[in-house]
């Protein structure tokens, strides 16, 4: 497993960063999730020969939940 790290934006408040957390918690692959929201943060561990398949459906589920929120790697 490798951890990677995102920063995020578009986030409107705590609950929203939790929301998020708990359905990005539901895409298979991924695990230890966490959204940071003071830190605008997101980190996540996945195998990393999955991560470039993972990345579109992480994208997905972070633009069902908050539709303005963006990712950046860090």
């Amino acid at each position: 497993m490798k951890q990677y790290k995102f920063k995020i934006t578009g986030l409107d408040c705590a609950n929203c960063a939790s929301q998020l957390e708990r359905d990005l918690q539901k895409v298979k692959g991924i695990e230890n999730v966490m959204v940071n929201f003071m830190m605008q943060r997101l980190t996540f561990e996945c195998q990393e020969s999955d991560y470039m398949t993972l990345l579109p459906k992480i994208k997905k589920a972070i633009h069902k939940s908050e539709p303005g929120a963006q990712i950046e790697e860090v």
